[in-house]
């Protein structure tokens, strides 16, 4: 899955990697979808009157006089979120985009390849339908939510969803506890996945706070499944297990996700899918281990085969694999 499209703008970072495209906008999207890619992953928030659009950030900055001017984007209309960064019109002054980051920092939003806001419909509209969505509904973690707000956001994507999809791949996933149960009792045609970071942060809400907790949450909602972030599982393999045997399918998302090692581990443990900001790289270097797994290791793949044919639950490396693999990677030392 393509992370935001094709991938997320780290604006801090200055490095070869550092994604030279908007994300969450339509160029982002499509230039995903060139890729060899199942679905793109993308944020939704819903506008005070009620339009559900594409933004990652609970507030938007933006620059007036010299000074920054911070506005939560659900606080804004329809017209006035989309009057921020490039504009199709001429006669429409850009409002520049900066970007607060979670050290606190604030950096101009500036990319190589910039380009408009937009809505979820326009993306339905506008994105190859050989590409699936993954929609994630974005909410602000330092606030509570009555059931009637989470709902109203809801209903307002999943109208669009409905008049929309024509078939399309779509699953939601939410870090929301209530929401991601919300939107399954809101709907049955698709998936919904929970999304966690598996402990690496503390929240006073507990079902956010560890895999199991996220594996309770799942079960007693009916969702179909877990987003871990990958550091969560790579501490604790033997997690993987537990959630097939829940009968949960299981993906994962954060930086590591961009190592092709631990791409590959991901692979031969049975997870079923990987969030992404480096498309081209990681489809690339997925089809050549496929291509390897396939003439070098066909015993895992029939196995592997096996269990996508008849859902039962493995685990397709050894202890010793799994310590092997994570040595290959660095950043893991300091997990």
């Amino acid at each position: 899955m393509g992370h935001r499209g094709s991938g997320t703008n780290m604006l801090q970072y200055s490095s070869c990697h550092e994604n030279i495209i908007k994300e969450n906008t339509l160029r982002s999207f499509n230039e995903a979808t060139k890729f060899n890619l199942q679905f793109i992953e993308f944020d939704v928030q819903v506008t005070r009157d009620g339009y559900p659009i594409i933004f990652h950030d609970i507030f938007i900055f933006t620059q007036q006089e010299g000074k920054l001017i911070e506005k939560r984007v659900t606080d804004l209309t329809l017209e006035e979120f989309l009057s921020y960064g490039p504009q199709n019109g001429s006669t429409n002054v850009e409002k520049p985009l900066f970007r607060k980051t979670k050290d606190g920092r604030i950096f101009e939003w500036k990319v190589e390849e910039d380009d408009r806001l937009c809505t979820l419909q326009y993306v339905f509209e506008n994105v190859s339908q050989s590409v699936g969505f993954n929609i994630e509904f974005k909410f602000d973690d330092k606030r509570n939510y009555k059931d009637e707000e989470l709902v109203r956001v809801i209903q307002a994507a999943l109208q669009v969803v409905l008049r929309y999809a024509k078939g399309k791949r779509i699953m939601f996933s939410s870090f929301q506890p209530d929401a991601a149960q919300l939107i399954r009792k809101e709907q049955t045609a698709y998936p919904v996945f929970f999304l966690t970071n598996g402990g690496s942060e503390i929240y006073p809400d507990i079902r956010r706070n560890s895999l199991e907790e996220a594996i309770k949450l799942c079960l007693e909602g009916g969702l179909q499944g877990i987003v871990s972030e990958v550091k969560a599982i790579l501490r604790n393999p033997k997690m993987i297990a537990n959630i097939k045997e829940s009968n949960l399918s299981l993906m994962t998302y954060g930086q590591l996700n961009n190592e092709k090692e631990v791409v590959y581990l991901l692979y031969m443990m049975g997870v079923d899918g990987v969030i992404v900001d480096f498309v081209e790289e990681i489809t690339s270097v997925v089809a050549q281990f496929s291509n390897q797994v396939h003439h070098d290791r066909k015993e895992h793949l029939l196995l592997l085969e096996k269990r996508l044919l008849s859902e039962q639950r493995i685990t397709l490396c050894s202890e010793d694999e799994i310590s092997y693999f994570r040595r290959l990677v660095p950043e893991l030392i300091h997990l």
